[in-house]
This record gives structure tokens, C-alpha cells and sequence, in this order.
């Protein structure tokens, strides 16, 4: 399984970590040194599990939304834009930290605005996480219209990383981001986008069919 880059931050020194201490237990046979290692050992697995990076397949339709994470959805909604008056849909997707991290482009398109909102780190799975925590709102221009997607921070994950630029391109299955830790992913659609999706159903970064436009 290769492991996603942004993780080398934080392997790479419990790596460091985990043989430091290992041979120091080794030299003095210390029994604290033996909990150290049980914990390095611990949280080494568990970020190796977080930060895998595994390949993805990408639908090759041009007329399909594609989940821009993993994780489960927990809220599917119809709701009107304050500016225009448009009747949107609203899909949130909330990635436990169990989920795989990188979030990716729902379909091609140009960005139209990035902007990074502070906000609270309220839990990710809370509606309210939508509105109200530190987000970064990504705008896409595609051939079906705009359509946004939210990077939110969680109660855990505090370090939302994007690589959307305003008036660059990506192409569907991009990577376009990574949210470190529990967090959630929100994306706003054209209401003339027929879902393929369900309350609760698991869905996978840039495999997972969201919708359809006819």
C-alpha cells in the first residue's frame, strides 16, 4: 500500500522515534522504555493506516460527479443558494479517522475562487461542522455549472491542505487536497444532477459515482 506523501511529516519522526527507543531499551532494559515503544508502536500503525494512499480507478464518463472523499454520507439536502435564488443539492461526507484522507476533484473543471474560512472545530459529523468550522471553500467551474466543494475540519483534524489554485485546471480523480484526521467533506451540486447515492451508503474518493447529468 503506498502511503500518501503528507503523511512524512509525522511517520517519518515516530520512525526515528520508534528505533531511538527501541535501542535505548535494548542498551538499559528500562521498563518505561518498553511503554514507549508500546505506544510509538501503536500510533506508528495507526498513522501507516491513516495515511495510505491506495490507487484509485477513475470512470472515464464525462457526465459523472465522483466522490471528492471518502468516508459515509450523512446528510443529502436540497437547499437554496442565498445569492441567486438556486435550488442546490447538498451532499456532506464525514471521513473517521479510519477513512482514507485525500480528497479529490468530483469531475474537471477550472476554480474559480479558493477561500480559507477560520471557524471553530466543532465534530465533523455535527451539521452544524458545515457553517461553522474552519473550512476552505473550493469553487469549480464545469460544464454543468458551478459546483463547490468544502473541506472542513473536524474535532481532531486541525490542518486542511488544498491545491486549488484560482483559474488553474484539474481533471476528475485529481488530488486536490488532504484533511489531517477526522474531518468532513461537503459538496454543493446543481439540482438538475440526478444522485446515484443514499443516506449512509460508503463511498470512495474518485470511484464512487455521486450523480449523473442528463
Amino acid at each position: 500500500m503506498k502511503l500518501a506523501s503528507e503523511g512524512n511529516i509525522i511517520i517519518y519522526p515516530l520512525i526515528i522515534a520508534w528505533f531511538f527507543s527501541a535501542g535505548a531499551g535494548y542498551i538499559y532494559r528500562v521498563d518505561y522504555i518498553y511503554i514507549i515503544i508500546v505506544f510509538l508502536t501503536v500510533l506508528l500503525v495507526f498513522c501507516l493506516n491513516f495515511f495510505r494512499d491506495p490507487i484509485r480507478i477513475i470512470p472515464k464518463q464525462d457526465n459523472l460527479i465522483l466522490s471528492p472523499a471518502d468516508g459515509k454520507i450523512i446528510k443529502i439536502e436540497d437547499i437554496i443558494d442565498s445569492k441567486s435564488g438556486e435550488k442546490l443539492k447538498l451532499i456532506s461526507i464525514f471521513l473517521s479517522v479510519f477513512n482514507v484522507h485525500a480528497n479529490r476533484m468530483p469531475i474537471d473543471g477550472k476554480f474559480n475562487s479558493v477561500d480559507y474560512v477560520k471557524g471553530q472545530f466543532l465534530a465533523a459529523f455535527d451539521h452544524k461542522a458545515s457553517d461553522h468550522n474552519e473550512r476552505v471553500e473550493i469553487s469549480i467551474e464545469t460544464k454543468f455549472g458551478l459546483i463547490k466543494v468544502k473541506q472542513i475540519a473536524g474535532l481532531v483534524a486541525r490542518r486542511i491542505l488544498c491545491y486549488a489554485e484560482k483559474g488553474k485546471k484539474m481533471s476528475a480523480g485529481d488530488r486536490l487536497g488532504f484533511i489531517r484526521f477526522g474531518s468532513r467533506t461537503d459538496i454543493i451540486l446543481p439540482a438538475r444532477i440526478n444522485l446515484s447515492i443514499e443516506l449512509n451508503q460508503k463511498v470512495f474518493g474518485g470511484e464512487t459515482i455521486l450523480g449523473v447529468y442528463e
